[in-house]
């Protein structure tokens, strides 16, 4: 008689466990989504500021802004 409720209990523990795990890799993906969206919009907005300083001529400010592009690519493996 004690068979059937354990076995339950078994088996709606390990749906929790396997809920849970759905729940981390999807919450993984959402972070590793937004964090694309991120760098994406960062990398876009920095080329256009490069794109600018090229217009204007202004050197400096094209070294420190490809200098910083650099830098988000390497860190992101990009």
């Amino acid at each position: 008689m004690n068979e059937k409720p354990n076995t339950e209990l078994m088996k709606i523990g390990a749906m929790k466990r396997n809920k849970m795990k759905e729940n981390f890799v999807q919450d993984l993906y959402i972070e590793m989504l937004l964090s694309e969206i991120q760098l994406t919009v960062e990398k876009e907005k920095l080329l256009k500021k490069i794109d600018s300083a090229i217009d204007h001529q202004d050197r400096m400010t094209f070294f420190r802004l490809t200098g910083e592009l650099r830098e988000i690519n390497k860190r992101f493996g990009t």
